[in-house]
């Protein structure tokens, strides 16, 4: 279709628009914005027409700038890309088997639908693919099923490569050897340094808000780890007491974005990295194995700046470059190369269980792909009252508990998410292709910005209300009272719940901070 010279500049005025923002952003030292959902509408309608030069910048914007999950943006994209795989629509600049493969990038939520649907197609080997690295299946998964036992052998293909495991054994394994420079900080660092209170307004922005790690411990700190950058080496940090204080996934965020790797196809956020730390919180340690960092705590005191190290996972050992030992260590827990191989502990949670669902299906045994848990040895003692509770969440008989170091997945009956990290966890969320939540009680409130938000606060006390209650949660309002207050009045007290960080957590019950389980 032919469209008129008013028409085609009117979608041009989005391309100006965002590199003028990009000139903004790379002025402070940051990368662009991730799109938003009508500037993707607007990349949509350049894509049908694109203007003369501007091929591979509206081809790049598609790939790599737009949010993955169920972010709107994302359903602009995913349903543009579905158009093309059907022939709905037509772009020079996109064949179908390339929307395929983007599709394909998106992690899960809108796009699985229409991946699953070219099963039935001449796309479906393209399709297979994709949806071969995708574990973000959740009720999906039984679609492929009933496709399979109908007879489409793409179906029955895809379900051999999920119960392979290839999403897993797609991805590089944890070396063998990491040669590293060390950023160290002495002392403690608690998450507070890491990711300052006075800038929770920023959390959601990962790079920005990236800018104020250390700001308030160390005044040349981010200046020395761009010097030790240029050593060409991956930096580890390295600390004598590391993530002690209020649990804060913007605390790893922020680690991460100065020495992770980026993700491809996904903007603005990283992963990987490596924390050495004489102690390290418990609460830090498990945000970094969900993040798919790698966290060690061993003897840190013969480190220092500018420091190339050896890193030995398996053999636990970190060496000097003559290949001196100057700490040991036990890798923990056990399935740590697993996490770091999956891109974290969630995901390797959700891929494992992809894995088993598959191979169920089939008729296989169990995988031995992962690397197992090990339960703790039976005291032959009783329970306390609190593995009691966590027993029964985990469906155990009655009076049955969970002894401390054992795997498990209790049902989780309460959550809570207050207002400094709740953008964070709906951010969290949507990379999750969460569209509906689980949990009997998932409620938000908005007691930390109530009395003196900024402008940043406002626009989030009007957006995130509708994100929690489309999700079947509960959303209180500015000036409802303590996120604490409400839970304690609501929840019962012989279940789990857990809360988007420290400040969540509730005495009734048993609660786990920091750690998305909704």
């Amino acid at each position: 279709m032919l469209l008129t010279t008013d028409f085609v500049d009117y979608w041009k005025t989005m391309l100006i628009a965002y590199r003028q923002h990009v000139e903004e952003r790379a002025a402070q030292g940051l990368p662009p914005l991730p799109l938003d959902a009508e500037q993707t509408a607007a990349l949509v309608e350049l894509l049908k027409n694109p203007p003369a030069g501007e091929g591979a910048t509206l081809v790049d914007l598609l790939e790599n700038r737009i949010p993955a999950g169920v972010d709107q943006a994302a359903y602009v994209k995913a349903a543009f890309l579905a158009d093309i795989t059907k022939g709905a629509t037509l772009s020079p600049l996109v064949s179908p088997e390339h929307a395929v493969e983007l599709l394909g990038t998106m992690l899960g939520g809108y796009n699985v639908q229409a991946l699953v649907d070219l099963l039935d197609t001449s796309l479906a080997e393209h399709a297979v693919k994709a949806l071969s690295q995708t574990i973000l299946m959740f009720d999906a998964f039984h679609d492929v099923a009933e496709k399979m036992k109908a007879g489409n052998t793409h179906a029955k293909a895809l379900i051999e490569s999920w119960a392979a495991g290839e999403w897993f054994t797609s991805r590089p394994a944890l070396a063998e050897e990491l040669r590293l420079v060390v950023f160290k900080v002495d002392g403690e660092t608690n998450t507070d340094d890491l990711s300052p209170a006075q800038d929770a307004w920023s959390r959601p922005d990962i790079p920005l808000h990236g800018k104020a790690m250390l700001v308030n411990k160390m005044a040349d700190g981010l200046q020395t780890i761009e010097a030790l950058k240029q050593r060409g080496l991956p930096l580890a940090y390295v600390g004598d007491v590391v993530g002690t204080g209020s649990s804060r996934k913007s605390a790893i965020n922020s680690v991460q974005w100065h020495m992770g790797n980026d993700i491809p196809y996904i903007p603005n956020k990283r992963t990987a990295g490596v924390v050495l730390g004489g102690k390290i919180a418990p609460i830090f340690f498990n945000t970094a194995e969900d993040s798919g960092a790698l966290p060690i705590q061993c003897d840190v005191s013969s480190l220092k700046t500018g420091d190339v190290i050896s890193v030995r996972p398996y053999d636990g050992k970190v060496l000097d470059e003559q290949g001196n030992e100057l700490a040991s260590f036990t890798l923990a827990p056990l399935t740590m190369p697993d996490e770091v191989r999956a891109g974290g502990r969630i995901p390797l949670i959700i891929g494992r269980g992809l894995t088993n669902n598959a191979r169920q299906l089939l008729g296989l045994p169990a995988s031995d792909l992962f690397i197992q848990p090990v339960a703790p040895e039976d005291t032959g003692k009783g329970y306390t009252l609190a593995q009691k509770m966590v027993g029964r969440a985990c469906g155990l008989p009655e009076g049955k508990g969970v002894r401390p170091g054992t795997y498990c997945e209790p049902k989780i009956t309460t959550v809570g998410s207050q207002d400094t990290t709740g953008a964070m966890t709906r951010d969290e969320l949507k990379e999750l292709a969460c569209l509906g939540f689980s949990s009997d009680l998932v409620m938000q409130s908005f007691c930390h910005t109530a009395a003196y938000p900024k402008p940043v606060d406002i626009k989030l006390q009007h957006s995130l209300p509708e994100f929690i209650s489309s999700r079947g949660g509960v959303s209180l309002r500015p000036g409802d009272g303590v996120i604490h207050s409400w839970l304690n009045r609501l929840i019962l007290p012989d279940t789990v719940g857990t809360g988007g960080d420290s400040h969540t957590r509730f005495p009734i019950g048993i609660s786990f901070p920091a750690v998305l389980a909704w």
